[in-house]
């Protein structure tokens, strides 16, 4: 079980990092990104981080804008995913979510 989940965590960032695109040039400060992206981070549960992997996984072409919907970046996406494995709970709900979603 720890194996399998470490496993689909590493699938997530993975598929984030596989996906990265340009950014538009006429985008905002990364200040006021990281800070949104911060906010984002904390407000979200294990539970939406594991359906937002899942849906990333589905349609990884579309991981930034899926991303940006959540007022997340790639890199706040990573440092969550970190939060939430370093909780043994938070993993097991981060792990169930992702895969009902996938389902």
């Amino acid at each position: 079980m720890k194996s399998s989940l470490i496993a689909t965590l590493i699938l997530a960032v993975a598929l984030i990092s596989g996906c990265k695109q340009q950014q538009n040039a006429g985008t905002t400060p990364a200040t006021t990104n990281d800070q949104t992206s911060a906010s984002a981070t904390t407000n979200m549960s294990p539970e939406q981080l594991g359906e937002l992997g899942a849906q990333i996984k589905h349609h990884p072409k579309d991981a930034t804008k899926l991303l940006s919907e959540h007022g997340l970046t790639e890199a706040s996406f990573e440092k969550a995913i970190r939060q939430v494995s370093q909780d043994p709970d938070a993993s097991k709900r981060y792990t169930a979510a992702f895969k009902k979603a996938k389902a």
